[in-house]
């Protein structure tokens, strides 16, 4: 039987559309940071943003590989920085010292006006409850920066149903690495048994599921990226929220290979 329900955010049970590409974004952006004496243009914030990501990711990636065993096969290098880290060195790259609130709080106004729409998938919040009301656990384990997503699940009133949420940017990985999904098993003890993974991308969800020993059922969605997965154990077409809920509290055997 399923006792444990680990679900991926973005894609799977929230609809997001986000556009960091358009101009206005970095024009309101560069007129905040000058606020704060951050004198950048539009474009020279764009281009100094994505270089801080670039150089963070690689010193993760660096100081990583080096903690790891060269006898360890099951290592990915999937390294997830936190992007407070990249607004706190952007002020600093014109002597401002700004504190990880400001950071927060611009990373925020970033993701604001970048966002297009941010919602629940029809019968999210019902299928949920469901499986509570059934006894059910319910993780989350999201490929996400904390500074925008521990936000967005508070404004959506998703917090509420999760017994225990795992943000990438938390943990220093994401998925597919290995890593982090063994850190979910291992703090709340989740027998993988019993446990399945749903999720709407065939690598960081599905086949990192696999890796971890977990059933997985996938979700194609909107989100889902132009891909073609069989090594799941059960293939739902769209955020078909009310089949979902079905296969979960079935019996657990998901033993169809197609819905």
């Amino acid at each position: 039987m399923v006792q444990s329900c680990i679900f991926d955010l973005y894609g799977t049970l929230v609809d997001i559309h986000t556009d960091e590409g358009r101009p206005e974004v970095w024009e309101k952006l560069a007129l905040f940071f000058r606020y704060y004496g951050a004198d950048y243009t539009a474009e020279g914030l764009r281009e100094a943003y994505h270089r801080q990501v670039r150089e963070l990711t690689e010193q993760l990636r660096e100081d990583g590989a080096e903690r790891v065993l060269s006898d360890a096969p099951e290592y990915e290098s999937s390294p997830e920085i936190q992007m407070e880290e990249v607004f706190v060195r952007l002020y600093r790259e014109w002597g401002v010292e700004a504190d990880r609130e400001l950071a927060v709080h611009t990373g925020q106004f970033f993701r604001s006006l970048s966002t297009d729409y941010l919602r629940l998938y029809d019968g999210v919040e019902t299928m949920l409850s469901h499986l509570r009301q059934a006894g059910k656990k319910i993780y989350l384990l999201s490929n996400a920066q904390s500074i925008f997503t521990a936000h967005e699940i508070r404004a959506l009133h998703l917090d509420r149903w999760f017994d225990g949420m795992f943000l990438s940017s938390d943990h220093g990985c994401k998925k597919p690495d290995l890593r982090f999904y063994e850190k979910l098993l291992n703090t709340y003890g989740i027998d993988r048994d019993t446990a399945v993974m749903i999720g709407n991308d065939g690598t960081c969800d599905i086949l990192g599921a696999r890796r971890a020993g977990l059933r997985a059922i996938y979700l194609h969605t909107n989100l889902s990226p132009d891909e073609t997965v069989t090594e799941a154990d059960v293939l739902i077409e769209g955020a078909d929220m009310k089949r979902l809920e079905q296969v979960l509290l079935e019996d657990g055997r998901m033993a169809e290979k197609k819905s």
